[in-house]
């Protein structure tokens, strides 16, 4: 499932972790007061469509290099030795779908943050997306391996394990690790790009990742690997983003280490309604007046993301009090995502 949460003993399931290893969330917030997103629009539209590529095709004309590139795995894993070639290509750029780019609005409540901010409002820059093919083709290729080597009935076949022990459990968590950090790099490169556009830099930077798997520990001492696959690490004291919709606000917080919910919580809204459920019951005009009303402009994205298409963000949160403090917003205004869609 969406949001699933789940500890084994020595094993590695591919599909708990899921096709976008490492997908995140990347926020900086920046030395602007808030009053500059609308006063330069025009400006910050044009930094966003200069300094981002989306989806499967757009690349730069020349990616920036990175140490994660230089890892000894793509010489030391067979299956990785064919993958670094896209993964050069694509570094820096974001996947289609829910994955964005966005100006917005940070308002930081409380005093005590862990982020060395005074509470106020600052302009800040989100950023979601993962490992772009390379962690696509990790989990495609491992899943099967999985699949075939652990033989589940049909209607559980998704939860196929490796071993840690083996040398294909040992393989798929350092390429998984790899996917991570590729995934890390790319919005480092993200923000990197745009902060140098926009002639700042981020007074502080807020990162949490979901779909992976870590080495953990249980209160009982008993050693465990918890998968996150659209859920994201909220032990005692660990910040993160959780976004809403384009037109709702995301939330800063801090983790309460809720055992229960192993060290963990939501990682976004969750969507209300499907892609075709979405594609089949809104219109373009019903989704541009929304936006509008919100004063929020949007560069790409097809009706499928439409902010009605998830749920709202506030009961979600509500949801969740006994597994995150809240420490600002987030309220978007520019954004920009995959598809054929025009600025509004």
């Amino acid at each position: 499932p969406i949001g699933g949460v789940l500890a084994t003993e020595n094993k590695v399931i591919p599909y708990g972790v899921g096709v976008d290893i490492g997908c995140r969330m990347c926020l900086s917030v920046f030395p602007l007061q808030a009053g500059f997103v609308k006063a330069q629009q025009a400006k910050l539209l044009n930094i966003l469509t200069e300094n981002t590529r989306f989806g499967g095709f757009e690349v730069f004309e020349k990616p920036m290099e990175d140490a994660v590139l230089e890892r000894t795995e793509f010489a030391e894993i067979p299956f990785l030795k064919g993958l670094k070639d896209t993964a050069f290509k694509q570094i820096g750029t974001s996947g289609g779908g829910n994955h964005f780019v966005e100006f917005g609005i940070v308002e930081i409540t409380e005093p005590e943050n862990g982020l060395n901010l005074v509470p106020g409002q600052y302009v800040g820059l989100l950023s979601h997306s993962g490992s772009r093919g390379l962690g696509a083709k990790i989990a495609a290729y491992y899943t099967a391996l999985a699949k075939k080597q652990c033989r589940l009935p049909k209607v559980a076949e998704n939860l196929a394990w490796l071993d840690l022990a083996s040398q294909e459990g040992y393989e798929y968590w350092l390429a998984m690790n790899l996917a991570g950090d590729y995934a890390s790099a790319c919005h480092h490169h993200i923000h990197y790009r745009i902060a140098k556009a926009l002639g700042e830099k981020p007074l502080a930077m807020v990162e949490n990742h979901h779909n992976f798997a870590w080495k953990e520990q249980l209160p009982n001492g008993k050693n465990v690997i918890v998968h996150r696959k659209g859920a994201t690490p909220a032990g005692k004291g660990v910040l993160g983003i959780i976004p809403g919709s384009m037109t709702a606000h995301g939330f800063i917080v801090r983790g309460k280490g809720s055992v229960l919910a192993l060290n963990s919580a939501s990682h976004g809204a969750g969507r209300l309604l499907s892609r075709n459920k979405a594609k089949e019951t809104l219109t373009r005009s019903e989704v541009k007046k929304h936006l509008r009303q919100h004063g929020v402009t949007l560069i790409g994205g097809g009706l499928d993301e439409a902010p009605m298409a998830y749920k709202n963000i506030h009961h979600v949160m509500k949801a969740q009090t006994d597994l995150v403090d809240i420490l600002g917003t987030f309220l978007p205004k520019i954004v920009r995502m995959a598809g054929d869609g025009e600025p509004e």
